[in-house]
């Protein structure tokens, strides 16, 4: 598969600027903001998942629903972008601002609100709501927007994000599972864990650019994956217990990988500057 290519930044680009043969057509232009506006409907899942959240009785599974819809949203709208060369055709509009503001509300805010409401973590008795449970969320979500905010959080060129890459939804997703198997510690420690994890200068693979031979692997492993979080989904909050620790597979795979490949290319790194200097 071959890599995306890089479009020249839009504030550096002006309709004036294109040779006139090469200007969009008004129907060009119309794609490209339409994609705009497919990114920014993510938001429209966002507000429904927040109000199943506020809701007088959360059904999680719905929320997970209107969550997964956005994911899908977040997924096609890159290529459709760059298939309308959206940065020169509608450069007036920022995309990557949009994704962040709706990535941010469905991969970070959305889940740890349901989480909180739910009762999921300790303090509030399993009843949800409590300002206790605030403060297990409230760290998280800060350093979600440090992370969101970070200009050097995603590595392209070495296939890397820094940091945990702030997929709260899914760690919301096994909280309510773990929740009803054992408790609230286990996804109480997950959230402590990756928490810190999301300032700290650790790199997690970016999935589809990582490093050849690991691409493809990574790739189907995560496609098999969301087939279990989809099973998961259907006997929510009470699955299988196989099927819970089967899903855990490729997230353990994922994260050992990542630290595998962060310290070789730290390793390649410091063997580089070090034969450059000599």
């Amino acid at each position: 598969m071959t890599e995306p290519a890089v479009e020249p930044d839009a504030r550096t680009i002006s309709e004036a600027a294109v040779p006139p043969k090469e200007r969009p057509t008004a129907g060009q232009k119309l794609a490209a903001y339409a994609v705009h506006v497919f990114t920014a409907s993510g938001v429209v899942f966002a507000l429904l998942a927040a109000a199943e959240v506020a809701s007088a009785s959360p059904r999680p599974k719905l929320v997970f629903l209107y969550l997964a819809i956005q994911v899908l949203i977040d997924a096609l709208d890159g290529p459709m972008a760059r298939a309308v060369h959206i940065k020169i055709r509608a450069p007036r509009i920022d995309g990557r601002t949009i994704d962040d503001i709706v990535d941010y509300l469905t991969y970070t805010f959305v889940p740890l609100l349901l989480v909180w409401r739910m009762g999921w973590l300790p303090g509030d008795g399993g009843g949800g709501g409590g300002t206790a449970g605030i403060w297990w969320i409230a760290p998280a979500m800060v350093a979600s927007l440090f992370g969101f905010a970070n200009t050097a959080a995603k590595d392209e060129a070495g296939g890397f994000f820094l940091g945990f890459p702030s997929y709260w939804n899914i760690i919301a997703f096994y909280c309510g599972i773990w929740h009803a198997m054992a408790g609230p510690w286990p996804g109480a420690i997950v959230v402590v864990a990756l928490t810190i994890l999301t300032v700290l200068p650790v790199r997690f693979i970016y999935p589809n650019l990582a490093p050849r031979p690991w691409k493809m692997p990574t790739m189907i492993g995560a496609l098999i994956w969301v087939v279990l979080l989809a099973w998961l989904w259907t006997d929510y909050t009470t699955p299988p217990a196989w099927l819970m620790w089967a899903s855990l597979v490729y997230p353990a795979f994922y994260i050992a990988l990542s630290a595998w490949l962060d310290v070789r290319s730290r390793q390649i790194s410091a063997t580089t500057g070090s034969s450059g200097s000599g």
